[in-house]
Parts: C-alpha cells; structure tokens; sequence
C-alpha cells in the first residue's frame, strides 16, 4: 500500500512538473491564423537563401519588401555591411547605407508603440533603419548569431527556412574595413534576385 501511494505521488509531481514546463515553453514562432510569404533572395556565387516572410505580425514591411521585390528593386543590389557574428545587410541602391526607395515605411517594433514578438534570432530578417522610428525604407539585415538586444528596436518580419549556412559563410568571407562592418564596393556580395514565391 505504502509503494503504490508513493508510485502515486511520484506520477503526480512529474505530471505537474511537465504541465509546468509546458506553461513557460516560449512560444513557436509560426502562429496559427498568421499570414505568411515566402521568398528566395539569390546571391552571386554563394546560392539562394528561402525566407518566411510574417505578414500577420509586421503586415507593412512585409508588405514594403513584397511589393519592392515585386518592382525587381532589390535585383543588382548588393550587401553593403557585414559583420561576422552578428547579420549581413543589404537593399541599398546607393551600397553605403543610406540609400533607400524614395519611400519610408512606419517602424514595426515596441519602441514605436507595436508588438512585434519576433525575436531576433539567428537566420531572422529584420528591417534596417536610420535615427528615427519610422525611417525605414528598403534595406534589411539577416541575423547570422543571436541578437537579443536589437529586439524591440527593430522591425523583424520573418525568418530564414532554408540556406542559414550561406548567409553564415558570407559573414565569414566578409572583411569590412572598419567596426561598422563596411564593405568595399569592389567586394560585395551582389543580391542577383529576390523573388517573391507565393
């Protein structure tokens, strides 16, 4: 009777503790209900990296990026500022970092009042900005290592599925000439497409 109790017991607390871990478990990143896109952002001799775009979390840069892959904006552009360790960056006509579309789209993070509960994780794209919240235009980074920090300060709006390594090998390849992470024109990595697949 004593060993059934205590079998009892033991069942109990691990069911507890599991309903415990379960209730803390962060949440997946797709969501049900979300809208999502997908793309193919092709570069020169390195291949093509597929992207989970989020428009049920950041509907108007997904939007933003969508309509100006659509255009073929990004195609010729290049990645501009790479640092190892942490993303590779890119969508600039001018490749220097401050270049744009001509249009700037509102910043879709908390600082600027929205929840964005995308984290900025390794293989998360995210959108690149000036000073201010919403200066957003085209340019966008792919973290290659996790970035906890930048996360409430910058519009993530999907996830690499598929080709993580080719954007980690890039970084690798990179020598940026100064702390910023600034490439040579010469030596960028040319985005020869993104293509927006469904």
């Amino acid at each position: 009777m004593k060993k059934r109790m205590i079998g009892i017991l033991l069942v109990l607390v691990l069911t507890l503790c599991l309903c415990a871990c379960g209730g803390n478990k962060a949440p997946t990143y797709t969501e049900p209900g979300q809208k999502l896109r997908h793309t193919e952002i092709t570069i020169r001799d390195y291949g093509t990296i597929k992207v989970e775009l989020d428009e049920g979390v950041a509907p108007i840069t997904v939007e933003n990026f969508v309509d100006l892959a659509k255009k073929g904006f990004y195609n010729g552009l290049t990645f501009h500022r790479i640092i190892d360790g942490f993303m590779i960056q890119g969508g600039d006509p001018q490749g220097d970092g401050f270049g744009g579309s001509g249009k700037m789209i509102k910043g879709e993070f908390a600082d600027n009042g929205i929840n964005n509960p995308i984290s900025h994780v390794k293989g998360v794209i995210s959108m690149a900005r000036g000073d201010g919240f919403d200066s957003g235009s085209s340019q966008f980074f792919i973290t290659v290592a996790d970035s906890l920090f930048l996360d409430g300060h910058y519009a993530a709006f999907g996830r690499v599925t598929e080709g993580v390594e080719i954007a980690e090998q890039i970084a690798r390849d990179a020598k940026p000439v100064d702390d910023n992470g600034t490439i040579p024109p010469e030596a960028q990595p040319v985005i020869e497409s993104i293509v927006i697949t469904d």
